[in-house]
C-alpha cells in the first residue's frame, strides 16, 4: 500500500499536512503540546465574540450554526445530516472537520478526493457526497489532532448537544483529559513543540516502516516470485528488451530496482552488461539473488545491493550519476496500487547519467466500458439449475464501493477504448503520479442497447525505441490480450447505464421523460472524470470517478460521485 505524501498547496502545515499523527502513536511530547494548545484555547473570555473559518472559502461567522447554513447553502455540505447519517459521535465529527481542512488546502474534493487546481475551482466542484458508513476516509486517530490553529470551530460545533457520557465521550473536555492522563503516565516532556515544526512524525515514519517491513517481507515468499517470474507476457517483454538490444546493454552499467530473485540482472548480464547493481529490499530476497548469481557464475558481474533506494543514496553504495540503464518491473495493479514507482523515479535523479536509459520507458492507462458478463450476476443466476441472481445483485452493488481486480474477456467489454493517461518516465515529475483525467466512452458496435456496469483500468509499459533501436516491445495488460498476473481493475457503477449507438432511437429518447441512461432514453456517450492519487495509508492509492449519462437529446444525468480506495 503505497505511502507517498502529497504535495501541500498553501496548507497551514506546510510540508506535514499529511503528516497527522494518531493519538496512541503519539510522542510524550506531541500529546503534551496539543494539552497545552487547548488548555490556552479554554483561557479565552466566552463573552468574546470568536470568528469561526468556513471549511471551504474565507466566509467567517460568529457561530457554528450560521457557518454550517452557509456551507449547506454555498458547498453542498450538510454537516447535521452527515453527522446523523453517519451516526458520528463527538470524534467523528471532530475528525470529519480535521479532514476536510486537511484535503482543501490541498485543493482537493473531501468527498470524492478529486484535485483541482485552484481554490475557487474546488469551491466550483463541490457536491453532496456519495458515502459508504464502512469506509469513511476520516476514520483515523491522525485527525485528532487540530489541522488548522485556533480553530475555534472544533469546540463550538457541540456545544449545544446532549449526548449520554455513558455511551461515548462527547466533549472536548473528555478528549484533553484522556490526553492529560496519557501524558502523566508517560512522564514530562523534555523539549517543547512548536506547532509549525516541520520535522517528521515519528508516528507516521514508524508505520510506513512496519507497511515497509510487511511489503518487502512478503516477497521473501517465494510462491510470489513464481507467479511473477511465470507470467509469460511479463518475462518475456522484458527479456526480449534486455537480451535483444545489445547496443544498449553491452559494455553498459545497468541499476535493477527490485531485482527480487535476479532474473532481470541475469538477463542484463547475459545480454553483456559490465556491471549490474542489484538493488532489493528483501533481507530474505538480496541473499537468494546473490547465491543466484553465483549459481550462474555472474556474480562477478551482478552485485546485489541489500536495501531501499531512499537509504542506499545516504550509504553511498553506489556512485550518483553512474548508471547507464535503469530497469525496473515497478508496475503494480492498477498500475500504481503498490507500485515502486517512486522509489524508480528516486534512483533515476539520483544514479541515471543524462542521457541514460530507462526499461520501460512510458507507461499508458486505458479504460473502457464493460458489460454484465464481466460481473458475477451470470454464475448466480444459474447455479445447478437454481436461480441465486439474487447474490450476484448483492455482489455488483457491494463493489460499487470497492476496486474488483479480475480478468476481463475483451468480448464482455460494451464501449470504445480510451486513453486515461500516459506517463513518460524519462522525465516525468513525482507529483505527477497524482493525476486527474477525463475520458468519453461510447457503445462499442452494437445496434441494440446494451448495459454498462462500470469502468476497466488496465495499463501497457512500452520499451520504446527511443532506447530499444532492435528490438522495441510492449508489456501489455489488456482484455484483448493474453492475461497477466496484474489482470484488470474494475470499478463498477453505483447504477448500470443502458447505452446505444442506434440514431433510430432518437424519436424514442424526446418522447420519454426518463432520464439519460435509461432502457427508454439510452445514453448515447458515458463521460468520465477519474481521480487516481497516492493514498494516507503507504502505499496505497485512492481513486474517485464521476459520471455522467449523455443522452441523444442531449440530457444529462450525473451519478453520484464514487470513492475507491485500494490498500
Amino acid at each position: 500500500m503505497v505511502a507517498p505524501l502529497y504535495n501541500t498547496v498553501d496548507s497551514p502545515m506546510g510540508d506535514n499536512e499529511e503528516q497527522l499523527p494518531g493519538i496512541k502513536d503519539m510522542d510524550v511530547d506531541d500529546k503534551k503540546q496539543i494539552w497545552e494548545d487547548w488548555n490556552a484555547d479554554e483561557e479565552y473570555d466566552e463573552d468574546d465574540d470568536v470568528e469561526l473559518l468556513c471549511l471551504f472559502c474565507d466566509s467567517k461567522y460568529i457561530s457554528s450554526d450560521s457557518l454550517f447554513e452557509h456551507c449547506f447553502s454555498s458547498h453542498s455540505f450538510d454537516f447535521g445530516s452527515i453527522r446523523t447519517t453517519m451516526n458520528l459521535d463527538f470524534y467523528g465529527c471532530f475528525k470529519l472537520l480535521n479532514y476536510i481542512r486537511s484535503q482543501v488546502g490541498q485543493n482537493r474534493c473531501w468527498s470524492c478526493g478529486t484535485t483541482c487546481q485552484s481554490r475557487l475551482e474546488l469551491q466550483d466542484h463541490l457536491h453532496e457526497p456519495s458515502l459508504a458508513s464502512s469506509n469513511l476516509p476520516w476514520d483515523n486517530d491522525m485527525y485528532l489532532k487540530p489541522y488548522m490553529e485556533e480553530d475555534h470551530l472544533l469546540y463550538d460545533f457541540d456545544k449545544d448537544e446532549e449526548v449520554d457520557d455513558d455511551s461515548m465521550i462527547s466533549s472536548k473536555e473528555d478528549m484533553l483529559e484522556n490526553l492529560k492522563i496519557s501524558i502523566e503516565e508517560n512522564g514530562a516532556s523534555s523539549s517543547e513543540v512548536k506547532s509549525n515544526d516541520k520535522k517528521s512524525n515519528n508516528a507516521i515514519d514508524h508505520e510506513i516502516v512496519i507497511v515497509n517491513k510487511n511489503y518487502f517481507g512478503s516477497y521473501g515468499s517465494f510462491g510470489i516470485h513464481r507467479e511473477m517470474i511465470s507470467d509469460k507476457v511479463r518475462t518475456d517483454a522484458y527479456r526480449q528488451a534486455i537480451v535483444d538490444n545489445p547496443s544498449l546493454i553491452k559494455g553498459a552499467v545497468v541499476l535493477d530496482v527490485g531485482c527480487g530473485t535476479g532474473i532481470l540482472s541475469l538477463f542484463a548480464a547475459q545480454a553483456g552488461a559490465s556491471m549490474v547493481n542489484a538493488v532489493e529490499a528483501s533481507d530474505k530476497m538480496a541473499s537468494v539473488a546473490s547465491q543466484i548469481a553465483k549459481d550462474n557464475n555472474r556474480n562477478g558481474v551482478v552485485k546485489v545491493v541489500n536495501g531501499m533506494v531512499e537509504d542506499l543514496i545516504e550509504s553511498k553504495q553506489i556512485e550518483p550519476k553512474s548508471v547507464d540503464v535503469l530497469v525496473s518491473e515497478w508496475m503494480g495493479y492498477c498500475l500504481l496500487y503498490e507500485s515502486m514507482l517512486n522509489s524508480v523515479l528516486i534512483a533515476r535523479d539520483h544514479w541515471l547519467k543524462p542521457g541514460g536509459a530507462m526499461l520501460p520507458d512510458t507507461a499508458t492507462m486505458f479504460v473502457a466500458g464493460f458489460g454484465k458478463g464481466a460481473t458475477s450476476m451470470p454464475f448466480w443466476e444459474n447455479v445447478y439449475g437454481f436461480d441465486m441472481s439474487s447474490i450476484g445483485k448483492e455482489l455488483v452493488e457491494d463493489a460499487a464501493h470497492i476496486p474488483i481486480v479480475d480478468v476481463v474477456d475483451g468480448n464482455n467489454l460494451v464501449t470504445n477504448t480510451a486513453l486515461l493517461k500516459t506517463f513518460d518516465l524519462v522525465t516525468m515529475k513525482h507529483d505527477e503520479v497524482d493525476f486527474t483525467a477525463s475520458v468519453q466512452l461510447q457503445q462499442k458496435g452494437q445496434s441494440t442497447v446494451s448495459k454498462c456496469y462500470g469502468i476497466v483500468v488496465w495499463f501497457d509499459t512500452s520499451f520504446t525505441n527511443r532506447f530499444c533501436k532492435e528490438a522495441p516491445t510492449v508489456l501489455s495488460t489488456s482484455p484483448y490480450t493474453p492475461s497477466t498476473h496484474w489482470s484488470q481493475t474494475l470499478l463498477t457503477f453505483c447504477k448500470p447505464i443502458s447505452l446505444s449507438s442506434s440514431s433510430s432511437l432518437v424519436d424514442m429518447a424526446h418522447k420519454s421523460s426518463l432520464p439519460a441512461g435509461t432502457d427508454a432514453n439510452p445514453a448515447v456517450s458515458i463521460n468520465s472524470r477519474i481521480s487516481i492519487v497516492r493514498g494516507l495509508e503507504h502505499r496505497s492509492i485512492d481513486i474517485s470517478m464521476e459520471v455522467t449519462a449523455v443522452g441523444f437529446d442531449g440530457r444529462k444525468r450525473k451519478l453520484p460521485v464514487q470513492m475507491f480506495n485500494m490498500r
